[in-house]
């Protein structure tokens, strides 16, 4: 492996550290689910390796498959990767994006039954890069990187507002349209009832008037 390689490989494990895990068996397929903003670019590392760390592996060539699928289920990227990587895309639609990630391997699906654990980190917009590989001429290049990291920063927290505005705006009509609903429906109850009540004590009036005992 190359120093290039090596560096990036130590590069995730910083990364993963502090992030999520979960099981995933050989030649399976799972998926989560993140609120991603529309316009907004979005960077993920995984790190893929046995569930045991002393088993020894039947699969030394697996690799992962990423899909991104949209809110309205449109593949937004899928590509191929090996064992550890890092991946990128921009969404184009605000909502629920849908990220799967499935295991690949040579072998027939009656033999494919490792089970693998997968590491996974989801960063959302502009993220300044590693202190290691910024290499920095002088204090003017910091502060410009360091404005530009604000710069998306603040990018980053004006869509997520706007993001929840428009959720809150959705929420906001679906509630007005059910209180309306339940309005008209409650106003048809006592109408039926109030129809019915009078219709009750005219038919009963009717029936003592006929039996002369009004």
């Amino acid at each position: 492996m190359s120093l290039r390689g090596i560096g990036f490989l130590l590069q995730c494990y910083l990364v993963l550290a502090a992030a999520m895990y979960f099981d995933l068996g050989e030649q399976e397929q799972k998926c989560i689910i993140e609120e991603i903003p529309e316009d907004m670019l979005v960077t993920g590392y995984f790190l893929l390796e046995p569930w045991e760390m002393n088993a020894l592996s039947h699969s030394p060539h697996l690799g992962v498959t990423v899909t991104v699928r949209d809110p309205n289920h449109e593949v937004v990227m899928s590509k191929r990767y090996g064992k550890f990587a890092k991946f990128t895309f921009t969404s184009h639609a605000s909502g629920q994006h849908y990220l799967c990630f499935q295991t690949n391997s040579t072998r027939f699906s009656v033999f494919a039954g490792e089970r693998l654990k997968l590491h996974l980190d989801v960063q959302m917009g502009e993220h300044s890069v590693h202190p290691v590989t910024d290499k920095t001429k002088d204090n003017l290049e910091t502060l410009e990187n360091s404005l530009r990291h604000l710069i998306d920063q603040m990018i980053f927290i004006t869509r997520q507002q706007e993001y929840q505005r428009e959720k809150e705006e959705v929420f906001r009509q679906i509630g007005e349209n059910t209180n309306s609903k339940v309005l008209w429906w409650a106003m048809v109850q006592t109408s039926v009832l109030l129809t019915v009540g009078f219709w009750q004590m005219k038919r009963l009036k009717d029936f003592f008037i006929a039996k002369k005992l009004v």
